[in-house]
């Protein structure tokens, strides 16, 4: 019997999961042994943004098996009790709990080497871990062949988990054009969990992830890709959020 899947909140017209990072991580957990479930979008203020330009990824977040709030500002929206889902967190912890019943991972994403370095670190610091394979796309969209041959390696080795790190909004196209062909059990969007857990990236402070500013920390060290991603929809993320909590706009679920 599939598991209950936790109420939803209404942010600028996306459904956002309304839980707490061990409810996350124990429905990530029963996706042990089951096939096709869907696929776990982790969204953040600039997701959301995104999505009011693009109706079609709305839906795709709206379609999710859960859309969890990896960003404070969407913790601090959500109703009493919400906490954080924020990808790299889930990833560790999904990882390390998930050895006890023999949980099966495959990692989707990242440049060349993060993926199998990924692996490496992760094996060596969670002894057992069950890593089953790596794919490495290229910056593009999949031709034919390179999609076949994505099939073929998932339904060998049935992952219950594909970590896909791509970064938003691709991570979530891809997800939910794979999610109803692949033989894997949940796909989950984790972004920049590849980079940091690798060691390619360096990560913020816990204090600062718990501030709300982690954005600000992010930008500092990678100003010219994540300049104007954040400069630009941020402040249209606060604008737009207090035209719903104010009832001026009205944002309805897709």
């Amino acid at each position: 019997m599939p598991p209950s899947l936790p109420p939803r909140y209404n942010v600028l017209g996306v459904g956002v999961s309304a839980l707490t990072f061990n409810q996350a991580r124990d429905l990530v957990l029963g996706a042990r042994g089951a096939s096709r479930m869907g696929y776990v979008c982790l969204v953040t203020a600039h997701g959301l943004t995104e999505a009011r330009a693009d109706p079609a990824l709305r839906k795709i977040y709206n379609a999710s098996w859960l859309t969890t709030p990896d960003g404070m500002p969407l913790v601090w929206l959500g109703p009493p009790g919400v906490e954080r889902v924020y990808g790299p967190d889930l990833m560790l912890a999904v990882c390390d709990a998930g050895r006890a019943t023999g949980l099966t991972h495959y990692f989707y994403g990242g440049v060349p080497g993060v993926a199998e370095t990924l692996r490496e670190k992760l094996c060596a610091r969670f002894s057992g871990l069950k890593v089953v394979g790596t794919f490495t796309p290229p910056f593009r969209p999949l031709n034919p062949d390179e999609s076949a041959a994505l099939r073929t390696e998932v339904a060998r080795f049935r992952p219950d988990i594909i970590w896909v790190g791509l970064g938003s909004p691709k991570q979530e196209r891809f997800m939910a054009e794979y999610a109803p062909t692949l033989d894997a059990g949940l796909l989950i969007g984790v972004g920049a969990a590849f980079d940091f857990h690798s060691g390619r990236v360096r990560q913020a402070p816990r204090w600062i992830q718990r501030s709300g500013f982690e954005w600000l920390f992010r930008l500092g060290t990678e100003p010219r890709r994540l300049g104007p991603r954040y400069l630009a929809t941020n402040p249209l993320f606060v604008l737009r959020v207090l035209a719903q909590r104010s009832g001026l706009k009205k944002y309805p679920l897709d």
